[in-house]
């Protein structure tokens, strides 16, 4: 698998002629340039509403803007000359169904400014990255939203779902037996490492993952000068019986309302795992821990064993919601990268009105999970659907049954059925970061 630097795709000249036509420039963000970079992470804080950074924050933020293709908007008649429109991508390995990787064009930092809005920023921007991507040859497009209505009009489909767990402790009990390794705590720097680590050697058995970076696990083990929580996170990592790390979680403590002196909530900013044996302890450890009632966690898969590992499963409150999107830009090099659980062989009639994936394909999936994909004659499909359902689909979080009976996709039942079998994922796709 090659992965190129996006840093050396230049501006999609569409999109750059449709904004200059409105008096605005689109152009990619030269990274040595100290000022500009500047300007580009200001514009990113406030689209996303946060706090103006300061130099600390800048600085730590350095690495990553360096790392990636930072593309920006900019209206000549705007004083400070911070960009009006944000947008950053970089591309990455995605683990697929059957442990393959396949290489995917990230996008993050997508931001318009309040005084710009309903300009046609947003797509002139999205369609860019996509155009850029195919150019490049990346089969594949992804990223995290903060608003889910935006991103499938441009084929982008909600393909990894994730859980959102709240634990009423004490209700919930514990019923796993004991691990046979031990927890550490671990001060914030090795905390930062331990999860980098762990998560790097982790995320290749589960598909939706991508690698993180250094900035993200910094942020999340309480090193980033503008997190305002950073000194209330703590850490702990797992050893198992060997004495090799396997796991580690990193997590703050709050009280709880008034009324409850010496009550806690703890909320889990991030727990990764190789084993399931490690898995189980920084649960313990998190639902057991003293003083503590309530335990909060987010973007865990939704195969996670939590609710297998307590006494009363009542105490445990799972909410459902998407987090990470997907989409297809070259369907033959996506649907034959991944592994299947069952045989196949269907005819696909795909609409993309970006045009990327548009055609009718014949999939055929052999009995060792190896699928070949061809451009179909001319006739009748067995299932058609949209760019987005499709990419919704492929890395088996799901089900072609739910999308069918939500008018998505086209097909005989039998047909669904088919798809349902040969795309289901084992395990299932999780995401536990945002990009």
């Amino acid at each position: 698998m090659t992965i190129i630097d996006a840093r050396d795709i230049p501006a999609d000249p569409v999109s750059a002629d449709r904004l200059s036509a409105d008096g605005l420039e689109y152009r990619v963000l030269d990274v040595t340039d100290r000022v500009a970079a500047e300007s580009f992470q200001r514009a990113v804080s406030r689209g996303f509403l946060g706090a103006e950074p300061t130099a600390e924050a800048l600085e730590f933020g350095r690495s990553t803007v360096e790392s990636r293709r930072n593309a920006g908007v900019y209206d000549a008649a705007v004083p400070d000359g911070r960009p009006v429109a944000t947008i950053d991508s970089w591309v990455t390995p995605l683990t697929l169904p059957g442990g393959a990787q396949l290489p995917m064009w990230a996008i993050s930092g997508v931001t318009v400014s309040a005084t710009h809005r309903r300009r046609g920023i947003a797509r002139a921007l999205l369609e860019g990255e996509l155009r850029a991507a195919a150019t490049a040859g990346v089969p594949l497009a992804g990223l995290t939203v903060s608003e889910a209505t935006i991103y499938g009009r441009y084929g982008f489909g909600s393909a990894v779902p994730v859980v959102r767990f709240r634990v009423d402790a004490r209700r919930a009990g514990w019923a796993a037996p004991a691990a046979s390794g031990r927890l550490e705590y671990v001060d914030r720097d090795a905390l930062a490492a331990e999860l980098g680590g762990v998560h790097e050697r982790a995320r290749t058995a589960r598909p939706g993952q991508i690698p993180g970076w250094s900035v993200r696990w910094g942020g999340m083990a309480g090193l980033s000068p503008s997190d305002t929580d950073r000194d209330k996170v703590r850490g702990v990592r797992y050893r198992d019986g060997a004495g090799e790390v396997r796991g580690a979680m990193a997590y703050t403590l709050a009280e709880e309302g008034s009324g409850t002196a010496w009550r806690h909530t703890l909320s889990v900013r991030l727990l990764v795992a190789e084993t399931s044996e490690a898995t189980a302890a920084l649960w313990r450890f998190a639902l057991q821990h003293d003083l503590v009632d309530g335990v909060e966690a987010e973007l865990r898969p939704v195969d996670d064993p939590l609710p297998w590992l307590v006494h009363d499963q009542r105490g445990v409150t799972q909410t459902l919601h998407d987090h990470g999107w997907l989409r297809i830009l070259d369907l033959a090099a996506c649907l034959t990268a991944r592994r299947y659980a069952a045989p196949l062989d269907t005819v696909l009639r795909v609409h993309d009105p970006l045009g990327f994936a548009a055609g009718d394909w014949r999939l055929v999936i052999g009995a060792d999970g190896l699928a070949q994909v061809q451009p179909a004659d001319p006739g009748a499909a067995d299932v058609a659907l949209d760019v987005a359902a499709l990419s919704s689909l492929y890395v088996g979080g799901v089900r072609a049954s739910a999308l069918h009976a939500a008018g998505r996709i086209d097909a005989e039942a039998n047909a669904v059925a088919a798809l349902d079998r040969a795309f289901t994922s084992t395990p299932a796709p999780g995401l536990d970061i945002w990009y």
